[in-house]
């Protein structure tokens, strides 16, 4: 079981990684923490918003909309390839998962499908919203990836954990289709080869 890492240790991982950041607001004390824990965490998981524009992105993915209030995630990765963190602690990302793809994580073995959504995935998971209108067709420029990959990285890195630790929205929750664009297994392949 891992403690999430404090908020500073947060930010001094991403950089020492090489993350282009950004610090929104107070994202430090901006989080969902009255609403239930967050930790022992256990991975990252990976987004894409379905908006585009990335000021407006990041302004969604803090403040959240009608019935889902923000933040939507830790750190929102435009498509410039720069972190804009807009929350810290408990966010509403994950939503409810599946246990079995949980207890995969946690041994990082190879992940069963995900049939079942009876898990809070917000407790337990770091989160990363990725600026893509995820349609298939909204390109992913190779900055951007290059800082989906350092982001999720760092986060191992920190924790010790390896790239099985990083799933995809559509990897936890039945009905979810994010990431789109690109394969998991993919990234999971570049973290492995960047944690080396």
């Amino acid at each position: 079981m891992a403690s999430p890492m404090s908020a500073g240790r947060f930010l001094d991982a991403l950089r020492a990684e090489g993350v282009t950041v950004v610090e929104v607001g107070d994202w430090v004390h901006h989080n969902r923490n009255h609403k239930g824990p967050w930790g022992p965490v256990h991975g990252v998981m990976i987004h894409h918003t379905a908006s585009s524009g990335g000021e407006r992105t990041v302004e969604i993915c803090r403040d959240g909309y009608a019935g889902l209030p923000g933040p939507l995630c830790h750190g929102v990765i435009t498509k410039d390839g720069t972190v804009h963190l807009v929350g810290y602690g408990r966010a509403n990302h994950a939503g409810l998962g599946d246990d079995d793809v949980l207890r995969a994580v946690i041994a990082e073995k190879a992940l069963p499908p995900d049939n079942e959504a009876d898990t809070d995935g917000n407790r337990y998971f770091y989160g990363f919203e990725c600026e893509n209108l995820g349609d298939g067709e909204d390109p992913w420029p190779q900055a951007q990836l290059e800082a989906i990959e350092k982001a999720a990285a760092a986060v191992c890195r920190y924790h010790g954990w390896t790239e099985r630790s990083v799933i995809g929205h559509r990897e936890w929750q039945p009905g979810k289709v994010d990431p789109k664009g690109f394969t998991m297994a993919w990234l999971r392949e570049r973290i492995h080869e960047r944690l080396k």
